[in-house]
């Protein structure tokens, strides 16, 4: 890749170390912040976004370093809306998964035809995303619905 080429792609992927960073805080907060019946699973998938988060965020990060980068130490933003119905944090992680999305279809933009190793790292990522954002969207569904959850 050339100069500018190599610059974009490692701000693109700080960004996306940043939100992926957010990420860990956020679905660490929502698994602390649920209660009722149907707790025990919806912490455990929470903490299980958190972990995968922080190998995204580091994935990132290994990435920057490997194009000549330094690492961000920011975070992606960390809004609280003291909203903790299981609804409204779902709609909050929907997104978050949809900000992140977006994130590698920008580096995916930069880097495609210039880098396969990143090309192919960024469409793993947005298949990964888009799964993610398919789960949360059939949590918010009722139970019997089929068609895809809309605000």
């Amino acid at each position: 890749m050339d100069e500018s080429k190599n610059k974009a792609a490692i701000d693109a992927l700080n960004r996306i170390m940043e939100l992926e960073l957010a990420g860990v805080v956020k679905y660490t907060h929502y698994a602390l912040m649920v209660y009722g019946y149907h707790r025990i699973p919806i912490v455990s998938w929470m903490k299980s976004n958190a972990d995968e988060s922080l190998a995204h965020a580091h994935k990132a990060g290994e990435l920057v370093t490997l194009l000549g980068g330094h690492p961000s130490l920011k975070i992606g933003s960390l809004l609280e809306t003291e909203k903790h119905d299981i609804g409204d944090i779902l709609r909050e992680s929907l997104e978050h998964e949809k900000s992140a999305l977006a994130a590698y279809y920008g580096l995916l933009k930069i880097v495609e035809g210039h880098s396969v190793l990143l090309e192919e790292y960024a469409r793993d990522m947005i298949v990964n995303e888009e799964l993610h954002q398919d789960e949360v969207n059939k949590m918010l569904r009722r139970p019997g619905e089929t068609a895809a959850f809309k605000e």
